[in-house]
């Protein structure tokens, strides 16, 4: 039976989600594609008991992940049964619902009935009686934003949902996301927003400065940029890599030679900073504190503990953030 480290929360940085009271780990684990059926149920577990004993308490979840869409909640169920059922307490599960999940007119987008609907099945797969945190997971241009933060609201009010949040919503959707909330009386605490090194739409379209103006809390997914950030294609295309699957996430036309030439000029950047390129990529996301926790996923426990090594690195000076600018904008 699964002892959990008796000093867990000594090294993990924990920060405050805007301006509420719950703290997250700097890092979060995502259980994206590395959990479900046709990978190790053993090694789905090991990643899984691994985290928590480095303090990452936040396991982040959505209907669709897998594939097939509702796996991984099925195997994170798995997991909470076997391993962390004295532990629920010390854990932080997020879920989402927003992409297709079923046939018909209910199976997606922004709907009270999807939306709840969506998160009965999440808690029947998870065997979890609420879940930490449910997120919009993408704005509904059909459906009123009244309806949809009404939902959320309702996930509270049933005591379904500790927190609610949004993901891949624009500076002024959530903006608005928040001022319907907030006379409901269920405040917004956290976006979920894709940012990296190379994708800088949240700087660029305002939506940090929201976020630290309406101190709602945000945790980056993607801030690896699909693999792109993490080594692996500084001499090629690996045979094994995302970028040599058929995966629409990451195509191989996006390796350009410009692009090589410029991960292989931040991976020197890493270097000398004695990190790897991953981490220092992680590291850049949580400069300054004003992204709350930054999502991780992982294949092994090992590439975990790479991840959390991250958090160990040096300070960014001007000189660096600058060379990475250069390098990442032209």
């Amino acid at each position: 039976m699964y002892t959990a480290h008796p000093d867990r929360y000594a090294d993990m940085p924990y920060r405050r989600t805007g301006r509420s009271g719950l703290m997250l780990p700097a890092l979060s684990l995502g259980l994206w594609h590395n959990f479900g059926p046709g990978r190790s149920a053993e090694t789905q577990r090991a990643i899984l008991r691994r985290a928590f004993d480095l303090g990452v308490t936040h396991f982040d979840l959505a209907n669709n992940y897998g594939p097939p869409p509702g796996s991984a909640e099925s195997a994170l169920g798995d997991a909470l049964r076997a391993d962390f059922a004295p532990y629920r307490d010390e854990l932080v599960v997020s879920t989402k619902a927003g992409y297709l999940m079923w046939p018909g007119p209910y199976g997606e987008w922004g709907s009270r009935k999807y939306l709840l609907s969506s998160l009965d099945q999440s808690l029947k797969r998870t065997g979890l009686e609420y879940v930490d945190i449910f997120y919009s997971h993408r704005f509904d241009p059909e459906t009123p934003l009244e309806e949809t933060m009404g939902a959320l609201h309702s996930a509270v009010r049933q005591g379904k949902a500790l927190y609610v949040g949004v993901s891949n919503y624009s500076a002024e959707q959530t903006r608005e996301a928040a001022r319907i909330l907030g006379e409901l009386g269920t405040p917004l605490l956290i976006h979920q927003p894709r940012y990296s090194m190379l994708d800088r739409r949240p700087e660029d379209e305002g939506l940090l400065d929201t976020l630290d103006d309406l101190r709602i809390g945000s945790i980056a997914y993607s801030p690896l940029e699909q693999g792109l950030l993490t080594g692996r294609y500084l001499d090629g295309i690996p045979e094994d890599s995302r970028a040599a699957s058929d995966s629409p996430f990451l195509k191989s036309d996006a390796l350009t030679e410009d692009l090589v030439g410029r991960l292989r000029a931040l991976n020197e950047i890493a270097a000398a900073r004695g990190q790897s390129l991953a981490q220092m990529a992680l590291a850049w996301v949580l400069r300054g504190g004003r992204v709350t926790s930054a999502l991780v996923g992982a294949s092994s426990p090992g590439q975990l503990e790479d991840s959390v090594g991250a958090l160990g690195g040096p300070e960014f000076d001007a000189d660096e953030l600058k060379r990475i600018d250069a390098l990442v904008r032209g």
